[in-house]
Order: C-alpha cells, then sequence, then structure tokens
C-alpha cells in the first residue's frame, strides 16, 4: 500500500496564497473597468474582455510565480527582498496583460491597467502582512504550552528570546512572564507577554506562577552580579538557562554551564593546512595498515583519514578497550570495504606486539602509541622509559623482522633540546627508529610537531572546562609559547611522510608562527561568548620540565623542504644508541639518576670515547660526567 503525499502547511498556506492572488487581481480588474473606467466609451466594459484579461494575468501571474518561486515563500519570515521579488512578478504579469490588451482588445487603457495592477499589489501586499502575525490559516493542531517559563530581562535579547520561542512554537518552553529592573517596562507587554515586575521579585513571581523554567538574557550583566542571580534562580530548585544559543533555547538543549562551541581552526591564528594526498591512494589503497595508539586523539584521526584510501586491512592496536571500541564502531558506521580488525595491546609487550605483527603481516605501521603528558612523566620517568622507548623498541624491531614496508614515527617538538622526561625519552625513540633506518629494507621515518588543539591533554579541554566553571582560566606564564596544529593537519602529515620518506627522516610541518598560551586562552574566552571581564586569567607558573618555548628543530639541526608545508631536517648525529639503551637500563631503578642521564642524551652530541666507556664494566665516568652536566644546568 503506497504512502498518501502530505503536502506541509507552508505548501498549502501558499497554494492558498495563489488563489487569494488569483481573486484580489480579479477583484482589481473589475473594479477598475466596471467602476473608475464606467462612462470611459475608449475603455472595454465588455465581461468577455475583462474575462480575457484576468484569464491572462491569472496564467502569466501563476506561470511567473512558479518561475521565481515567489510562491515557496514562507511568509513569515519575509523581507523587503521578497516584497521585490512579488513587485517584480505583477509588474511583469501586467506588461504583459497590456501588450495584450493592445493586440486583442479594441478598448483598453494605460491608466486603468496601472491602477489595477496597484490596487492589486497593495491587495497582495496586505495579505502578506496578516501572514507576518502568524494568526494566518493554522493548519496544524494547537501545541501545548509546555514548561512555565519566566524570562530575566526585557532588553533586546530577553525579546529576542521570546520572539524566537513564540516563532518556533516549541512545546518545551512557554514564557508566562518577564522581569526587568526597568521601572518603564512594567505592565508593558513584549511580545505578548507581560512584564510582571523588577528581578527583586524572582523567587515570589515563580511561586506564584508555578514558574518550571527560568531563562537569564542579560548577556551584559557583571560576572559577580550573575553568578549571584544564578545561585538564587538555583535555590528555587527551578530550571535554568542561559544565554547565548538563542535557536538551542527552542529546543530546551540549553543548559547552565552550556558555552558556544569553539572551532579549533579559529585558534589556530593562521590557515589549516591542506596538504595534497592525491598520491596517497596509489600508494596505501589496499595495503594492510598498523596502527598502534589507535584509539587516541591522533591515533584515531589517522584511522579516520586512511578510511578515505581504501585500505584492505587497517589494525586498530591500543591497550584501552573503550577507545579502540568507540573508533572500531565508528569506522564501521562508514561502510567501507577496509576490514577492521580491533585488537588490544599494549606496545611495552614485546611478545604481545610479535604475535598480532605475526598474525597480521602489516605493510605499513603508523606509531601512535606514547606518553604525552610532561607534568606526569616528570614524576614517572621509568613509566615514560618503558613506554616511550622501550615500546618504541618493540615496534620497530617487530616491523624490522616481519618486513614491514614503511614505518612511520609519531614525535615531538619536546623531543628537541629537551628540559623534560617526556620529550627526552621521545627524543631516544628517535634515534632507536633513525638507527633501524641505517640497514634495514624497511622504510622508518619520523614525524615530529607541536601542540595538538584539542586532543586529550591539550589547553583547549582543559580551557573549556575552566570557562564552563566559571573561570579563571590558568595559563603558566604570560611568555608562554608553543606551536599548534589541528588533528587533521597532524594526521594528515604523518600519512604524507609515510609516503614520502626514503628511510631514516625527521619530518618537520610548517605550522606558522608560534602562539602564545595567553592569546590563546584570550580568544577562546570571547569566542565562548564571555569577556575577560567575566572570566579572568591567572598565571600559576611554569610546571617541572617546561619551558617557555618550543623549538622543531635544534640549532645544529637544518632543513630541507621536500614539499609544500612539508620539511625534513638533519638531526645531531649519533654513533650508536645500544650504549644509550644499556645506560637506562642500568638506571631504570634510579628516578634521579635516570632522568639527569635521559636530559645528558638527548642535549649532547656524545664522543665516542664517551660510548666507550658506557660499555666498559664501570658505568662511574658516565655517572660522573652526567652528574657534572646535571650541576652546570642548574647553575644556568
Amino acid at each position: 500500500m503506497s504512502t498518501p503525499t502530505v503536502r506541509s502547511p507552508i505548501d498549502r498556506k501558499n497554494a492558498l496564497l495563489m488563489l487569494l492572488d488569483i481573486t484580489i487581481a480579479g477583484l482589481a480588474i473589475f473594479v477598475t473597468f466596471d467602476l473608475f473606467f464606467a462612462n470611459d466609451p475608449t475603455v472595454t466594459s465588455d465581461p468577455l474582455d475583462l474575462i480575457t484579461i484576468l484569464g491572462l494575468k491569472t496564467l502569466v501571474l501563476l506561470i511567473l510565480g512558479w518561475v521565481t518561486r515567489v510562491y515557496r515563500i514562507d511568509w513569515r519570515y519575509g523581507s523587503m527582498r521578497e516584497l521585490q521579488l512579488l513587485a517584480i512578478v505583477l509588474v511583469m504579469s501586467d506588461t504583459f496583460v497590456l501588450f495584450a490588451s493592445y493586440v486583442l482588445l479594441d478598448g483598453f487603457s494605460y491608466q486603468a491597467i496601472f491602477i489595477q495592477s496597484l490596487l492589486a499589489f497593495n491587495g497582495m501586499l496586505f495579505i502578506r502582512l496578516v501572514a507576518r502575525t502568524r494568526s494566518f490559516f493554522q493548519f496544524h493542531a494547537p501545541v501545548s504550552n509546555g514548561k512555565a517559563t519566566l524570562v530575566i530581562g526585557g532588553g533586546e535579547s530577553g525579546q529576542k528570546i521570546i520572539k524566537e520561542l513564540k516563532e518556533h512554537r516549541t512545546n518545551v518552553l512557554h514564557v508566562v512572564g518577564v522581569l526587568d529592573d526597568n521601572p518603564l517596562l512594567h505592565r508593558l507587554y513584549i511580545h505578548g507577554t507581560p512584564v510582571i515586575g523588577s528581578i527583586d521579585l524572582l523567587e515570589r513571581k515563580i511561586e506564584e506562577l508555578n514558574i518550571e523554567v527560568v531563562v537569564l538574557a542579560i548577556p551584559s550583566l557583571p560576572y559577580g552580579d550573575r553568578v549571584q542571580l544564578l545561585k538564587r534562580i538555583e535555590k528555587t530548585g527551578v530550571e535554568s538557562h542561559a544565554l547565548p544559543m538563542l535557536a538551542e533555547l527552542a529546543s530546551g538543549k540549553v543548559s547552565l554551564n552550556e558555552i558556544r562551541e569553539v572551532a579549533i581552526e579559529d585558534l589556530l591564528g593562521r590557515e589549516p593546512v591542506q596538504l595534497d594526498v592525491s598520491e596517497i591512494s596509489q600508494t596505501l589503497s589496499g595495503l594492510t595498515i598498523f596502527i598502534s595508539g589507535a584509539g587516541g586523539s591522533i591515533g584515531s584521526e589517522l584511522c579516520r583519514q586512511l578510511m578515505k584510501f581504501n585500505p584492505g586491512k587497517l589494525i586498530l592496536f591500543g591497550h584501552g578497550e573503550n577507545s579502540i571500541y568507540a573508533i572500531d564502531r565508528e569506522l564501521r558506521l562508514l561502510g567501507s570495504d577496509t576490514e577492521i580488525c580491533p585488537v588490544i595491546g599494549d606496545v611495552q609487550d614485546r611478545a604481545r606486539v610479535t604475535e598480532v605483527f605475526d598474525q597480521y603481516r602489516p605493510d605499513v605501521v603508523y606509531h601512535a602509541a606514547a606518553h604525552k603528558h610532561v607534568p606526569l612523566m616528570e614524576d614517572n620517568p621509568r613509566e615514560a622509559v618503558k613506554n616511550n622507548i622501550y615500546g618504541t623498541k618493540n615496534m620497530v624491531e617487530a616491523a624490522d623482522f616481519f618486513e614491514v614496508k614503511r614505518f612511520v614515527m609519531i614525535s615531538t617538538d619536546k623531543a628537541v633540546n629537551p628540559t623534560n622526561v617526556m620529550g627526552a625519552t621521545k627524543r631516544v625513540a628517535e634515534m632507536i627508529v633513525q638507527q633501524q633506518a641505517r640497514h634495514s629494507e624497511t622504510t622508518f621515518s619520523v614525524v615530529r610537531f607541536g601542540n595538538v588543539l584539542g586532543s586529550r591533554g591539550s589547553v583547549v579541554p582543559l580551557f573549556k572546562e575552566q570557562i564552563q566553571r566559571g573561570g579563571p582560566i590558568t595559563v603558566t606564564h604570560p611568555e608562554m609559547t608553543r606551536y599548534f596544529m589541528t588533528i587533521p593537519e597532524a594526521s594528515r602529515l604523518v600519512i604524507q611522510a609515510s609516503v614520502r620518506a626514503n628511510g631514516g627522516e625527521v619530518f618537520v610541518l610548517d605550522m606558522g608562527n608560534p602562539v602564545k598560551i595567553v592569546d590563546l586562552a584570550k580568544r577562546m574566552i570571547t569566542l565562548s561568548g564571555f569577556t575577560l571581564e567575566q572570566i579572568p586569567i591567572h598565571f600559576s607558573g611554569i610546571r617541572p620540565g617546561e619551558k617557555l618555548f618550543e623549538e622543531l628543530l635544534a640549532t645544529s639541526e637544518h632543513t630541507n623542504q621536500v614539499y609544500e608545508k612539508i620539511f625534513v631536517g638533519c638531526t645531531r648525529p649519533f654513533k650508536s644508541v645500544d650504549p644509550i639503551l644499556k645506560t637506562i637500563e642500568y638506571l631504570l631503578d634510579q628516578s634521579n639518576g635516570l632522568t639527569s642521564f635521559l636530559l645528558f642524551v638527548a642535549n649532547n652530541e656524545l664522543p665516542e670515547e664517551v660510548m666507550e666507556s658506557i660499555f666498559a664494566p664501570q658505568i662511574e665516568p658516565v655517572r660522573m660526567r652526567v652528574n657534572e652536566s646535571t650541576q652546570r644546568r642548574k647553575s644556568l
């Protein structure tokens, strides 16, 4: 049984408008010719002639109305543009009628045609003005009143809210009154809603009118007064809403703690980098691709981007079951032919990594799994080493043994002249990859980039949470500066690097100029709809392991551009990473010594004699050098 076609209320309204226009046009013609020019012998008064004129005008009016879609307009929201369009349709139809009358009829008058056109336009205009009142032919069933709502603020914002709710005819909120401290508004009506008193009467009016929802519509209210007023509302036990988000007020989605969504691109301070990925399809299509840390911010975005190139199989490897489940479910909803394989495992578990590589035999590996939180790694250097260094070593050796075609490790600008454990472990991990690239059939490479906006652990989620709590936003130092990029930018760079690498490179993205964290905070406050007076910024001091400025390359490292916005850096030379790993293993249970050694090897070009001493049975010479370096660094 076929489903009957249901015509929308607006379609039926415009169909009725069309009939009314024809009626008005007919009345205008007969009034003009039968009354105004009844005694003029040069003007026809033959009923058949008038019917002919009306028929011509109706036909042309309907054709032009269809072509210009004038009968598809919702006149509740009509503006001067729509009225101009209606006038054009009438003028064109009357021009045709005038020409046809001159050809077909014996008697006609320019004045008569002009007068009937003017009468018709005024009649049609009147009908549309009535339509804008929204009382025009209600075809839909009456809606329920919804929750009794009190609006605080009768200014421009309050008026917009009331109008918005009435025009949407929502059954969620029904405004029954307005409170405003302006005595000139008392006892007046705003869009049919009475102003019932001042804000001092809030609790009393809530009780008297059985109010269920209070909407605060005074965006200019000082932050302290705003908080105090919201606390008064909270004590009454009623539901509360606040500006901005007028459109969502009509659907009942706004809550007290909700702020405008901030577009990450707006915080970037530059145009996002758009990389040409046309060459990638041929390289990755049909391959088996392995992503470690697939549930993380970068790893999951890598998965989304890689799905565009139709890989044969995507291995989602990670130790967090919830995040792996989430990205697995998201990718399956795309309906792609790519086989999705969620795998729970830890890069620190060498046996598990080997088992998964042996089972799936990947062609390309993206190594995104890492511990990245600077202060946490500063307090837990052993865990940073286990995950970032040993985990990378397990992945690299498995990729080499199982003859993976390409391997890309994701690194950070904190690996450049590191002052913290996280950055130092990432630099050692880079060295592991670079060393393996010297004698492997696998093409190994590293991608190094700055802070990723919107990722877990970045400042954006933290700032958003602080804004939702009403501030303040905490920034470590007014001169703290970082390079920033978006998650899609980062993932595209990684993919581009995977097909551009020849082996051993450290790829760097041109991320424009560095951005002050305090400027980022200010931009986020204003984009969220607040002022710096409402959400203040407090400086908390530099945390352990942090530095004011980050670099993408050390002063001794230089770059060569290999692609638009992509550079390859020549990093500090080193002979072998093996003695470094041996010393790290020796110091693994000594947090202070481990931290000092990591920073030492990551910031210095080690001469050959130092490397040889590391291999010696006595480790003391190296420890002395490390301690001397540490003391010099502290004295600076």
